[in-house]
């Protein structure tokens, strides 16, 4: 294993569990997931964002992303007691995902307060050494979500995974930090197709950063809805 931490990220529905388990087996090193069904708030926070057809308002979105948030904290935490991103780790997710999460979904004051208590723990959070980004277009992550069919995230429209998707792409834009590595997953399935597998080994590889971009064509006839890639 090249890189001693390698986060996983992207929005919901684009494959990062699946391609963290994946590496992880490949490299036989530590996996570490998210545990979204740990976090009592969520399916509270889905019903309202269906019902009021907004994301931000939502009277559980405090209460979901400080949950993710200390949930993160103690996750990352104990991997440093343990001494375990000297033996290797990869992630299905980076600390900072819980503030891309955050712009998108709590109001101003609910914002504010979220952010006093997130530069507590920031500064000592580990930052990964390498991050892979996956993307896609929002009707191909509302597909993904579908196909899997996941009870809390039946509620999840085109609109909100299109808009976290756009989340993403502006925080990398102006992100400086862990080198990254941008995938289109449109027509490139590295946790599915051993061919697609064994390219972005050798991407990572070669990587040489900070930011790189493999960019495998769309399915034929494939008008992208957004660029991919920073702009």
């Amino acid at each position: 294993m090249r890189f001693r931490h390698v986060a996983v990220e992207g929005p919901i529905g684009v494959g990062k569990t699946s391609l963290a388990r994946r590496l992880a087996a490949h490299w036989d090193t530590r996996l570490v997931l998210e545990q979204p069904a740990r976090n009592p708030f969520l399916p509270a926070f889905y019903e309202q964002m269906a019902e009021r057809g907004t994301v931000r308002g939502n009277a559980a979105a405090l209460r979901t992303q400080l949950g993710f948030l200390f949930d993160r904290v103690d996750q990352l935490a104990e991997l440093e007691q343990q001494g375990l991103f000297e033996r290797g780790v990869v992630s299905d997710f980076m600390f900072a995902k819980d503030a891309i999460f955050a712009l998108l979904t709590l109001g101003d004051e609910d914002l504010a307060l979220y952010r006093q208590v997130y530069r507590r723990h920031a500064a000592q959070a580990p930052e990964p050494d390498l991050v892979i980004w996956l993307q896609a277009e929002p009707d191909t992550l509302l597909a993904r979500v579908r196909h899997r069919d996941r009870p809390m995230e039946r509620r999840l429209g085109e609109a909100y995974l299109g808009a976290l998707a756009d989340a993403y792409h502006r925080y990398f834009a102006s992100r400086r930090g862990a080198p990254v590595l941008a995938v289109n997953t449109e027509a490139f399935h590295p946790a599915e197709e051993p061919r697609d597998f064994e390219r972005l080994l050798g991407c990572i590889e070669r990587f040489e950063g900070p930011f790189e971009f493999l960019d495998p064509p769309d399915p034929p006839g494939r008008q992208p809805v957004f660029r991919t890639g920073r702009p």
